[in-house]
């Protein structure tokens, strides 16, 4: 039998990536995304890497899902059919959101509609303040009185959401009993329970979302589960959480919304540890697939995290045009800038790529599958950065043809350019875009690029990540072994872990030790619960952090806090390190002001393994290849012949001069002229500025 064999699938919106570990070595596919089932197309690529490898199913040690289906179904609004109840007089409180526009100066912007349309939303007589206390007890007939209502409306979903409920969950917890009671059936989220903090606007409009998937994404996982088990795989099988850890099966059922940002965060989490291999302390996490690219930076080997993600912003990318959900997320951006990005040409005659992409069905015009519009991957095809034959390991053929008839309608006609220049001037656009993307990420966050080290995987980021990196001053990117499936890779990286927040309300002034300690150890009780579900004999580290402000502010700081009980004489000390990260952050301290403490967050995960260092050591000129391409070359802007060497051809140590192509089975590096490339002992592609690789031979 063997002795271990990890099994990990991320379900794109273009392609699914599949990822087999063994002792012998790593295998990987990528088969299309089937929309309408995507665990068809998931099935399809693990039975083709089993047969492949020679195991069954029953020898899995371990599966790890991440996939986009949550995502997916809120930007389509393919949810279920869901009603939200809330507390009389906050009906509307989804809609009129933070009543404030996100684009001050543009009149015809459109504000992201709620999930819950208002004829859906109901409410109830009820009351409890913010000190937990009941003004008004819950009216249980007015609850049991919605249920003929929703029963004519075929609600599937039910989200329930009362003013302060992070305080006192009762009146929710009795609503939902009385709704279960006549409609077993009616699957049905609380506020307090996927997100009990302050702000009834995210609150809401985080339960509202969960609601929203859970009966899609239940149903979805569970004929997952079954498919798995029908072919033999009784192992542990977990799914990629948004915030970088693995969850149960019955987990995610149970809190979908945590799903949203799985697959990026399992590329997140693998340059986190290739950044820890490579002992480099920032990154520039690059992520390029079909439909997006993904940026997010890393420094001290760890990816920044949020508590706020909005999903599905709609105004060209602006903060506020989303809807927002509260949930644990490692933080980066995103833009629709994948392969299968439509270029087309505005009113301005201006080339724009995306957000709309081809996705895998029809998919890009070279695919042949009925696609009609020119995307960013027929340009790749066009400038001879892709080759057509062996596209996708050999499971597509990709014909230049139809790209260029698609490119030149599109593009090239309108604005009187050659098949060439106009495949050249969608590049320039979508790797501008890229790179202005990560500029507007890092200033808001007070942090430069270019010290920065690039890594760059998914099937179409080692294409571009050259380039990407020249225009924002990047000397070095490091191409990861099997790259083109690296948030697979990834999801085999990450730690069991789950993450528990609650509001609890505390001045320093007034600091009293007894109820946080309380809410702290209850808090970590239940998310160690949740852990050894998956892993329970591993060794748990658990990490807590609070949300705190000077009174009056609106705006909360994250402090790291001990893993241990308070007690009085912890005020001062909790002032100090909030005044340490307000100064890192302002520059400045605010004397006298008291301070706030409003969240408090617990994290369990399992202990992460030790790091194996990866040098570059000696390097020597690689073997010639044995063939050449065709490329364009933007230093020149024309077409050069390139040497095309085969990555399984070349050893730890090899140099290859830019310009160059580097080819495997999942995705293509193109070495610019600037660059060169050296692969170190892991395997690993590093892109090295000329100058900075002639200094360091």
């Amino acid at each position: 039998m063997t002795r271990f064999a990890r099994l990990a699938f991320d379900i794109g919106g273009t392609f699914t990536d599949v990822v087999l570990e063994r002792p012998e070595g790593a295998l990987s596919t990528k088969v299309l995304t089937t929309p309408d089932a995507p665990e068809r197309g998931a099935m399809e690529g693990i039975s083709f890497l089993l047969g492949e490898a020679g195991i069954a199913a029953s020898e899995l040690t371990l599966i790890v899902h991440g996939t986009t289906l949550a995502t997916n179904a809120i930007i389509e609004r393919k949810g279920a059919r869901t009603a939200l109840i809330t507390t009389g007089g906050f009906r509307d409180s989804v809609e009129i959101a933070y009543e404030n526009r996100f684009d001050q100066y543009d009149v015809f912007i459109d504000k992201p509609q709620p999930l819950v349309p208002r004829r859906l939303r109901f409410t109830v007589p009820e009351r409890i303040n913010a000190r937990g206390e009941t003004l008004e007890p819950l009216d249980e007939a007015a609850v049991a009185a919605l249920v003929p209502v929703l029963r004519a409306e075929r609600i599937e979903s039910v989200a329930i959401g009362f003013l302060h409920s992070y305080v006192d969950a009762r009146h929710e917890i009795r609503a939902a009993e009385i709704l279960a009671e006549s409609l077993p059936e009616l699957r049905i989220t609380l506020s307090a329970e996927v997100c009990p903090e302050i702000r009834e606007y995210e609150r809401f409009s985080t339960a509202s979302a969960n609601a929203y998937v859970q009966p899609l994404m239940a149903s979805y996982l569970v004929r997952l589960e079954a498919l798995l088990d029908d072919a033999g795989a009784t192992c542990p099988k977990f799914l990629m959480t948004s915030g970088g850890g693995l969850t149960t099966f019955e987990t995610a059922g149970r809190f979908p919304i945590r799903l949203v940002e799985s697959g990026p965060a399992g590329g997140a989490i693998l340059a986190a540890q290739l950044a820890a291999e490579c002992g480099l302390s920032e990154i520039l996490s690059f992520d390029m697939g079909g439909t997006t690219a993904k940026i997010c930076l890393i420094d001290d080997h760890l990816p920044q995290k949020s508590r706020f993600f909005e999903v599905d912003r709609r105004y060209r990318f602006a903060k506020g045009s989303g809807l927002p959900v509260r949930i644990p997320v490692i933080e980066m951006v995103e833009i629709g800038a994948g392969g299968g990005s439509i270029a087309a040409v505005d009113t301005a005659r201006r080339i724009t790529v995306g957000p709309e992409s081809a996705g895998s069905s029809p998919g890009p015009a070279s695919y042949g599958l009925g696609g009609a519009e020119p995307t960013v991957t027929d340009c790749d095809v066009l400038l001879g950065r892709i080759a057509p034959k062996g596209f996708a390991g050999g499971r597509l053929t990709l014909d230049a043809a139809l790209a260029g008839t698609a490119l030149d309608r599109a593009v090239g006609a309108p604005l009187s350019l050659s098949t060439e220049i106009a495949a050249y001037g969608v590049s320039e656009v979508v790797e501008e875009n890229m790179a202005s993307a990560a500029r507007v990420h890092a200033v808001e966050r007070g942090k430069s690029l270019e010290a920065r080290t690039m890594i760059a995987f998914g099937g179409a980021a080692p294409l571009h990540a050259g380039r990407v990196a020249e225009k924002l001053g990047i000397s070095e990117v490091i191409i990861p072994a099997s790259a083109g499936v690296g948030s697979a890779v990834g999801f085999l990286r990450a730690p069991i872990a789950f993450e528990l927040v609650q509001s609890l309300f505390t001045r320093l002034s007034a600091f009293d030790a007894a109820p946080i300690n309380a809410t702290l150890a209850d808090m970590a009780a239940r998310a160690r619960a949740e852990v050894q579900k998956g892993a329970p004999d591993a060794r748990l580290v658990e990490l807590r952090s609070a949300d705190m402000r000077y009174r009056g502010q609106g705006h909360e700081v994250v402090v790291a806090m001990p893993v241990r009980d308070f007690g009085p004489d912890d005020a001062a000390a909790l002032r100090a390190e909030f005044e340490r990260n307000y100064q890192a952050l302002y520059g400045r301290v605010i004397p006298g002001l008291d301070v706030e403490i409003l969240t408090w967050t617990v994290t369990v995960s399992t202990e992460p393994g030790a790091v194996t260092p990866v040098a570059i050591g000696a390097t020597r000129e690689a073997p010639p290849p044995a063939a050449t391409r065709d490329v364009f070359d933007p230093a020149v802007e024309a077409c050069v012949a390139m040497p095309a060497h085969d990555r399984t051809a070349l050893a730890p140590g090899h140099r290859v001069a830019g310009p160059a192509v580097i080819t495997e089975a999942q995705t293509t590096t193109i070495v610019p002229r600037s660059f060169d490339a050296v692969i170190d002992a892991a395997g690993h592609i590093r892109l090295k500025a000329k100058q900075q690789a002639g200094a360091a031979a």
